[in-house]
């Protein structure tokens, strides 16, 4: 194995870094979506629905998180099938209902959140909270940059 390449661009750098991080993070807060009984996928689609400002469809999941529809909505479906998640009728769209979270949905992501915080304090002991509050702020900015310019095409 070499050394860093500094002469890849800065942005395939730092996909590299958030692929490595995202599989040591996955590994460690795998304890939180165990103990919810999830997969992966559902996981992360309960995670979406129930931190959504309002209720999203299932293409809509799938462009953000950068997932085939498919998937999505394999776990959507399981979801809505344990009495997690609901669909609701979507005006705008006849065929992608609106998906939202259930009370039972909403307590399950809940209880997840506290045992993956109870990971994150011992993780993060000895990190700096505004270091990663900012990395945050500047990880969501360049996502919704790169999001923006990928609908537009």
């Amino acid at each position: 194995m070499h050394g860093p390449f500094e002469s890849r661009h800065p942005l395939v750098g730092l996909i590299d870094e958030i692929s490595r991080l995202n599989g040591r993070l996955k590994s460690t807060f795998a304890v939180a979506r165990r103990a919810a009984g999830l997969n992966d996928s559902e996981m992360m689609v309960l995670n979406a629905v129930v931190e959504a400002e309002r209720p999203v469809t299932v293409p809509q999941i799938g462009r953000s998180l950068g997932n085939p529809r498919q998937i999505v909505q394999r776990a959507a479906t399981a979801l809505i099938a344990a009495g997690l998640i609901e669909p609701l009728a979507n005006p705008d769209h006849k065929r992608a209902p609106l998906l939202t979270g259930t009370a039972a949905g909403i307590a399950l992501k809940r209880r997840a959140d506290a045992i993956a915080d109870e990971a994150a304090a011992g993780l993060a002991a000895g990190l700096d909270p505004a270091a990663l509050r900012a990395a945050t702020i500047e990880l969501r900015g360049l996502r919704r940059q790169l999001e923006d310019r990928l609908r537009r095409g």
